[in-house]
């Protein structure tokens, strides 16, 4: 699977504590739909929706690997997970952490990250 993401040399991203994220070692930058592309690997992409079902779990069947997904805090973009990006196009990435025990405050800080 292939795909490109259009962000800052600078970026925030979001360290969730929830047992899926903290397992998996997912760190979310979240992008506008319009700043992520897939160019290669669609058809090896597998879905996974839980608990309210708007976020799009998107695994690669191949290899099992989560590299970005559409989270439920952002339903209209892409969380892609820092790590699988090459860290040398980052010149400073921040580590927030994202409560998951307290959902609704955590959600509202990250609501507009995946708006233009």
């Amino acid at each position: 699977m292939v795909f490109e993401v259009d962000a800052p040399a600078q970026v925030t991203v979001s360290d969730c504590n929830c047992s899926i994220c903290r397992m998996s070692g997912f760190l979310h930058l979240i992008v506008p739909r319009s700043r992520f592309r897939l160019l290669r690997g669609a058809e090896s992409l597998s879905e996974y929706r839980f608990n309210t079902g708007t976020a799009r779990h998107l695994f690669c069947r191949n290899c099992g690997v989560k590299s970005f997904y559409v989270p439920r805090s952002n339903p209209d973009g892409y969380s892609v997970n820092l790590r699988c990006l090459e860290r040398a196009t980052l010149a400073h990435v921040t580590v927030e952490p994202f409560d998951d025990e307290d959902r609704a405050t955590s959600d509202a800080r990250i609501r507009d990250r995946s708006r233009e």
